[in-house]
């Protein structure tokens, strides 16, 4: 065997592992695990074991088929209840937003810090992009109002469309390439939006179909078909010229919210698809930079990042969610929690593809920018949630687990946390009058197990696992809201449970 190729399958694995256990680090000292790994890939580069990379138009290749597959996996696990009421938000959010994000971003570069406005504007749509990697990682652990954090995966799924069409037009533009009215790139982007959406529906519909009625050979064959249906939405969207991003989004969303043979088993393919996807990317990128030109543009990116954080996201929030009735202290922290990562730093290589002038500058001020703000952001969510008053803690979040007997009962499995402040503490099981169809099957307290019965009181700190129908999963939601709220007396007392400010 070319000994080229057993090095790099060695050094591969290497990563791997090593990511592997430094994700787990990362989570014990509450760090984002993105930081590691690009703390690990700048490591192995020209200042650390001297890796010498430099190719940038693989990156950017490579880069894109990571985007993909952690799009699929955000399509894939992302729920239709959780987000049919967020798609309004979601879509102004992923528009709207992005628009008032570039301009704002842009005229505050021009007025500061004297940039002509076509590479403003570019600086600006390269930084806008929110990334659905740290969304999803971010936003899925922490107990928040489900309606938010879906307008959020909307956004964060939907978003990078419209942006890398953007960069790749300034792009052009700035490399003395064709220059076309801004109307006419505008009705290219939305006519590109369109046709990726309609490229990745028909594929989901059409791939559920063809999967439920498919009887394949191996069941491991099912989240193999899932994931390869989504990547086709992609590279088919891509061939008829539109967008390939929308595509690969809308079609995992189809196919997760499908009644899918194996359906546990292939989502949680896909996360550990999207982890590695994660962790190749982040690694390659921190190959990628310069670490002896950052301190050159740290002043630089700090003016651009405050702008954009301080002025430009925040009006970019206010602009789309005005018309929904989302309440001041969700929009502050949706403002707060358009999280930067990969997406940034795979549209900086656009520009440094096409050699456009000062490219390296805007790579640059991106990969400051993602490390600053991931530090940030990343690690004052949790505590913003509080201080705003919107963590929704009485949220049973659900378990995915690979049982057919689940699927054939059109079950599903969730766990609960009675936190401090619960009125659900001392009550008695019977008390929750869940529905018939739904149980608290097994309790942790104190590090200890067991199987409750009748009269079993749930206490503050308990860990439940419930089984429901998957029919009933809402109400037995509501009532335990409501219990949460007013006790045990919580339906005499008026209270419903309903998801009001809380969902």
């Amino acid at each position: 065997m070319n000994d080229t190729v057993t090095v790099a399958l060695a050094v591969g694995a290497l990563v791997v592992l090593v990511a592997a256990v430094a994700l787990r680090i990362a989570d014990r000292l509450g760090l984002p695990s993105l930081l590691l790994y690009l703390a690990f890939g700048v490591a192995l580069g020209e200042s650390g074991l001297g890796i010498e990379f430099e190719d940038v138009a693989l990156t950017q290749t490579l880069g894109v088929a990571a985007l993909v597959v952690i799009l699929a996996e955000g399509g894939l696990t992302t729920r239709w209840a959780d987000v049919r009421r967020a798609i309004g938000p979601g879509l102004s959010l992923s528009t709207v937003g992005v628009v008032v994000s570039v301009a704002t971003t842009a005229a505050v570069a021009v007025w500061l810090l004297g940039l002509d406005w076509q590479f403003a504007l570019l600086l600006g749509a390269v930084v806008s992009s929110t990334d659905a990697a740290a969304v999803f990682a971010n936003l899925r652990r922490l107990p928040l109002p489900r309606r938010m954090v879906a307008a959020l995966e909307v956004e964060s799924g939907l978003n990078d469309a419209p942006v890398i069409l953007l960069v790749a037009a300034l792009s052009d533009a700035l490399t003395g390439g064709e220059e076309h009215p801004w109307w006419v790139t505008a009705a290219e982007v939305v006519a590109e939006l369109a046709g990726g959406a309609v490229v990745g529906l028909v594929l989901g519909a059409g791939g559920a179909w063809l999967l439920r009625r498919s009887a394949l050979p191996l069941s491991g064959f099912y989240p193999l078909a899932t994931l390869a249906l989504c990547v086709l939405a992609f590279a088919s969207a891509d061939l008829l010229h539109t967008s390939g991003f929308v595509a690969v989004y809308l079609c995992g969303l189809v196919l997760g919210n499908a009644a899918l043979p194996h359906r546990s088993a292939s989502i949680g393919f896909a996360e550990g698809m999207a982890t590695l996807a994660q962790i190749g990317l982040f690694v390659l990128l921190g190959l990628l930079v310069s670490p002896g030109r950052l301190p050159g543009v740290l002043g630089f990116a700090l003016l651009v990042g405050a702008a954009l954080l301080l002025v430009a996201r925040p009006l970019s929030v206010v602009a789309s969610l005005a018309w929904f009735r989302v309440p001041w202290p969700q929009q502050v922290f949706v403002s707060w929690a358009g999280l930067r990562g990969a997406v940034p730093i795979v549209l900086a290589t656009v520009p440094l593809t096409a050699q456009v002038p000062r490219a390296t500058l805007v790579f640059d001020t991106v990969f400051v920018l993602v490390v600053v703000f991931t530090l940030v952001q990343g690690t004052s969510l949790p505590w913003l949630a509080r201080r705003l008053g919107i963590a929704a803690p009485v949220t049973p979040r659900e378990v995915e687990v690979e049982s057919a007997p689940l699927e054939e009962l059109d079950a599903e499995l969730m766990q609960l946390r009675v936190p401090e402040g619960s009125r659900l503490h001392g009550v008695y099981l019977p008390e929750l009058r869940l529905p018939d169809d739904a149980a608290v099957v097994l309790i942790v307290r104190d590090g200890r197990s067991f199987v409750p019965d009748g009269h079993t009181r749930l206490m503050r700190g308990d860990q439940a696992l419930l089984v429901s129908a998957r029919r009933s999963r809402p109400e037995a939601e509501r009532r335990l809201r409501a219990v949460s709220r007013a006790g045990r007396l919580a339906t005499w007392r008026g209270e419903q449970g309903s998801a009001t400010g809380a969902d």
